[in-house]
């Protein structure tokens, strides 16, 4: 299976890993291409141009940074090269713009799925990503001897655009869970209370979500450091849901919230920190 990577992020790098593994052929390009030069060791094709990339592939995996990127990328291939490929989108985008993705690649005669995923580096290393597929249902059904490669259960959602929905709802989640967590912690800790009893507690509640350990001892250590989802990438997600939610006149009052908490913690220099920051900006250090 030839396979071609747009974009050497974090998310991107560690799915090329597994894929070399699991003996794919692969391309991969990056505008910084210092960030996956040494994934020519390991055996990929490590493409200066994106054409290239897409030229040596029968199926295009898009992790690109936004929707900004994807467009910035798409316009530097060569007309040509797009012809019967696949382009499986599987970063965070809006709906709307999913769609829009997918007419720009059917006019160019590409095919399109959109398929973001659920779970961070160990995940995508792995082979354990979460999958949500959406759009046509013939080129899902092309795409899923590659989705199972990447995740266990992929699942079809639906038309374009449902899947990119389901993924914002999730990371709101994320950020909603992360901002709430941090809040409560950070009132056990100010008013000198045991943090394991207030977590055994909580762990026997309907109110305990398994993130909440994941991002304790970073939080209590103040340790942010590499992350497998950094606090900027977040906060794009946020604005982008916050953008998706005033066309649908949704109340995100609450979001709206935890959005400033996250300009907070960038603004403290914690952009490229794990997302777990949030506690930085909500209880400051004070020794």
């Amino acid at each position: 299976m030839k396979i071609g990577i747009l974009g050497g992020g974090l998310m991107g790098n560690a799915l090329a890993q597994h894929l070399l593994s699991q003996q794919c052929e692969l391309s991969i390009y990056n505008r910084s291409i210092e960030k996956i030069a040494d994934l020519n060791t390991h055996g990929a094709r490590v493409c200066s141009a994106a054409s290239e990339a897409v030229e040596q592939s029968e199926i295009v995996v898009l992790l690109l940074s936004d929707a900004d990127a994807i467009a910035t990328v798409l316009a530097s291939v060569a007309p040509g090269a797009f012809m019967d490929k696949l382009f499986i989108q599987m970063g965070t985008i809006a709906p709307q713009q999913s769609q829009h993705i997918e007419h720009q690649l059917n006019s160019a005669g590409a095919e399109y799925l959109e398929c973001p995923v659920l779970g961070s580096l160990p995940e995508a290393r792995s082979g354990k990503l979460i999958l949500m597929a959406a759009g046509m249902e013939d080129n899902y059904q092309r795409a899923l001897p590659l989705l199972k490669m990447i995740g266990e259960t992929p699942r079809y959602i639906g038309r374009t655009g449902q899947a990119a929905a389901v993924k914002l709802a999730l990371n709101q989640l994320i950020a909603g869970l992360t901002a709430t967590f941090s809040l409560s912690l950070a009132l056990i800790e100010e008013n000198g209370i045991d943090v394991d009893q207030f977590m055994q507690i909580l762990r026997e509640s309907a109110l305990y979500a398994p993130t909440f350990d994941k991002k304790l001892d970073r939080m209590r250590n103040r340790n942010f450091s590499d992350p497998n989802f950094p606090t900027k990438h977040l906060a794009k997600d946020t604005r982008l849901f916050l953008e998706v939610g005033e066309q649908l006149r949704l109340d995100t009052s609450a979001l709206e919230g935890i959005n400033r908490l996250l300009d907070k913690t960038i603004a403290m220099g914690l952009d490229n920190t794990d997302y777990s920051a949030l506690y930085a900006a909500i209880s400051p250090d004070r020794k």
